[in-house]
C-alpha cells in the first residue's frame, strides 16, 4: 500500500432539525473531497461532560440535542449504505467494542455491511472504553483478554462456511451455532483493530488488517508500536507489511494563528484532552490533573464531574499536551505535521474536524473551507 489515504470521522450525535443532519452534511462533503473512507464510532453515550454542553463553552451546545446523543452506528452506517450507490467511498465503523456487543452480532452486522457496499465495509473494532461498558452492567474486569476471544470467535463464524461451530471459550462459547452469510466475492471485511497496549498490539498482528489507534500518541512512538505489531505479525506468520497502519487524529485549522489559538485554548478542547494518559502528559514534562497513572479514555469518568471540578481539571492541562494531540494551524501547517506521521509509517490518517468544538459561531464556521482544503490536500502526501 503506497498511496497515502484519507478517511473522514463522523460525530454521530443527533442534531437539529433532523437527527441526522450533520451525518448527511459531512457525508456529501467526504464523497466531494474524495476520501477513501468515512467512519462512524459506536457509542452509547458521548464523550464531552455535561456541564460543558452550555453555549458558553460549545457552539455544538446550539446544534445538537445533547452531549450523550449518540446514534447507533450500525443502523447509521446502514442508512449510508443506502445513499453510496455511486460512491467508492468505503464505510467503517471506528470502532465498535467487544463488551457490550457479542461477537456474533458484529459478526452479521459487519457481513451484512459489506454485501450492502459490494465489499467495503471495514469493521473498526476494539475493547472499548469503561465508560460505555460499565454503567451499562458490563463486566470491565479483563477487557483485553475478551476482546482477543470476540476476534477469535468472529473469524470462526466467518470461516465456518455454513458448518456448524463449536467453540470453547470463557466468554463467547459456541454451541451449533450457524453463520451462513455469504462473503462479497469471496472476501470478508477488512479488521481495523484501534490496539495502544503491547497485549492489543500483539494481538493486531496476530489477526488485524489494519492498525487503528486513536489518540494520543508522538509519531515516534507510533513508528515503535507499529514494529511490534509488524514483529507479532511475522511471528504468526503473516506478511507484516500487509497490515494497513492507520490512525485518527482530530484537526483544528483556520486562515488565522489567533483563531486556531482561540480553539485550542477553548474549555471543551481541554476537557477533550483529559482523555490522553498520564503517559503522554508525562512527554511534555506534566502530571495529569486526573492523577499519574490515568489511563485516559480507558477509565474516563470527567462526564460524571461537577462544573467546577470539571473546568478546573481543564484549566491544568497545558498548552503542549493539547497542541500534540492535534493537527493545528494554518492548512500548510497541518499538512507539515501530518507529513510527520506520514514518515513514521502511517498509511490511511482519519480526520475529524475539532473547530466547532470552541464557544463561538464564527469561529467554528470559519474553520470548514480550511478544514476542506486540508482533507482534500492530504491525499497528495
Amino acid at each position: 500500500m503506497n498511496r497515502f489515504r484519507v478517511g473522514l470521522m463522523d460525530p454521530v450525535m443527533a442534531a437539529r432539525p433532523t437527527a441526522d443532519a450533520f451525518t448527511r452534511a459531512n457525508y456529501l462533503a467526504a464523497v466531494a473531497n474524495r476520501v477513501d473512507s468515512y467512519w462512524v464510532p459506536d457509542h452509547i453515550n458521548g464523550q464531552t461532560p455535561r456541564p460543558l454542553w452550555d453555549k458558553k463553552y460549545t457552539v455544538a451546545a446550539r446544534l445538537m440535542q445533547s452531549p450523550d446523543a449518540a446514534m447507533e452506528a450500525w443502523t447509521l452506517l446502514g442508512s449510508l449504505a443506502a445513499r453510496r450507490r455511486f460512491s467508492n467511498v468505503r464505510l467503517g465503523v471506528g470502532v465498535t467494542d467487544t463488551g457490550k456487543r457479542h461477537p456474533a452480532v458484529t459478526a452479521q452486522a459487519a457481513a451484512t455491511l459489506n454485501l450492502l457496499t459490494k465489499g467495503r465495509a471495514i469493521l473498526g473494532i476494539g475493547p472499548g472504553e469503561r465508560v460505555g461498558n460499565e454503567p451499562y452492567g458490563v463486566d470491565w474486569s479483563r477487557p483485553v483478554a475478551r476482546f482477543e476471544e470476540a476476534l477469535a470467535t468472529i473469524r470462526a463464524l466467518w470461516n465456518s462456511k455454513g458448518r456448524l461451530v463449536k467453540r470453547d471459550s470463557p466468554y463467547f462459547p459456541l454451541r451449533d451455532a450457524m453463520f451462513d452469510l455469504p462473503p462479497y466475492r469471496g472476501k470478508w471485511p477488512e479488521i481495523w483493530i484501534a490496539a495502544h497496549g503491547p497485549r492489543m498490539l500483539r494481538a493486531t498482528g496476530r489477526y488485524g488488517d489494519a492498525w487503528f489507534p486513536g489518540f494520543a500518541h508522538r509519531p515516534e512512538d507510533y513508528a515503535a508500536r507499529l514494529e511490534i505489531v509488524r514483529s507479532a505479525a511475522s511471528d504468526a506468520g503473516r506478511d507484516p507489511m500487509s497490515i494497513t497502519p492507520a490512525v485518527w487524529i482530530p484537526v483544528i485549522t483556520a486562515s488565522s494563528r489567533d483563531a486556531v489559538d482561540e480553539a485550542l485554548d477553548s474549555m471543551s478542547v481541554r476537557a477533550w484532552s483529559l482523555n490522553a494518559p498520564a503517559e503522554f502528559y508525562a512527554h511534555y514534562g506534566a502530571e495529569h490533573p486526573m492523577g499519574a497513572g490515568y489511563a485516559g479514555m480507558q477509565d474516563h469518568v470527567a462526564f460524571t464531574m461537577d462544573e467546577q471540578t470539571i473546568t478546573e481539571k481543564a484549566a491544568q492541562v497545558p498548552g503542549d499536551v493539547v497542541r500534540n494531540m492535534i493537527l493545528n494551524g494554518s492548512p500548510a501547517d497541518v499538512l507539515e505535521q501530518a507529513a510527520v506521521w506520514r514518515d513514521h509509517g502511517v498509511r490511511h490518517l482519519v480526520v475529524v474536524n475539532f473547530g466547532p468544538m470552541g464557544p463561538s459561531l464564527r469561529t467554528g464556521l470559519a474553520t470548514l473551507l480550511p478544514f476542506n482544503t486540508v482533507v482534500r490536500r492530504l491525499k497528495r502526501l
